[in-house]
């Protein structure tokens, strides 16, 4: 348990029990919290609580994604290299499964690279009901919007501001500084993109998520060895 906060620090006593039961112990969130506490380890303070979206005549709208692929989301984090040049990352996100779907990292990010990005997306997942960017350059949604009309894809994009609940993204980028970010030394563009990478891949593939019943967004299949086909 204490090699495990060690490595995720900002994890909680119930992520970290997710962790030891994926690794085969047999252990409640409670009896973790007992020792949690007896170590003296320190509980990650509580994100604030988050608003409802208020409409113009008084109504309140929190409209959820239902399944995966009905709403992605996109947003754009600054970063910096170690030699105080910025970067950009572009993150996509299915809102529903909360997986990542992408994070394209570049010193500069533009419209086009959205749509690259977007197509080899559409490609292996096909098209989402909806993509959403809440704080994107105007230029760079209009764009998308553009090609969105242009391919026919079968997708609404939903305008900034919209009465759709916009946490989902705020959230993950939140995460992202804090778990990753915050905590590296990136010393080229290129140990950057690694790095990033290996930690969407683990973001996705191991780490509990607590609006998931404390699974991750897309666990790996693993094959049992009694299952797998002979070798002739």
């Amino acid at each position: 348990m204490i090699e495990l906060t060690r490595q995720y620090g900002r994890y909680g006593y119930r992520r970290i029990a997710a962790l030891l039961r994926e690794a085969g112990w047999s252990v409640s969130d409670g009896r973790v919290e007992r020792l949690w506490r007896r170590e003296g380890l320190k509980v990650p303070m509580k994100q604030p609580k988050k608003g409802r979206l208020w409409l113009n005549d008084g109504s309140c709208v929190r409209l959820r994604p239902e399944y995966r692929n009905h709403v992605w989301s996109y947003d754009f984090v600054h970063c910096r290299t170690d030699d105080g040049k910025a970067f950009r990352t572009l993150n996509i996100l299915d809102e529903c499964s909360r997986e990542c779907l992408a994070i394209r990292v570049e010193r500069k990010l533009n419209s086009t690279d959205v749509i690259d990005v977007l197509t080899d997306l559409f490609i292996l997942r096909g098209a989402p009901s909806f993509i959403r960017s809440d704080n994107g350059p105007e230029f760079v949604a209009q764009a998308v919007r553009d090609w969105i009309a242009a391919v026919g894809a079968k997708t609404a994009y939903i305008e900034p501001g919209s009465p759709w609940e916009n946490g989902y993204c705020e959230s993950f980028n939140g995460r992202f500084r804090d778990e990753l970010l915050n905590g590296e030394i990136f010393y080229s563009l290129r140990e950057a993109q690694i790095l990033i990478e290996q930690w969407r891949r683990h973001y996705n593939t191991k780490c509990p998520h607590s609006a998931l019943g404390y699974r991750p967004p897309a666990p790996e299949t693993i094959i049992p060895m009694d299952h797998r086909p002979m070798m002739h």
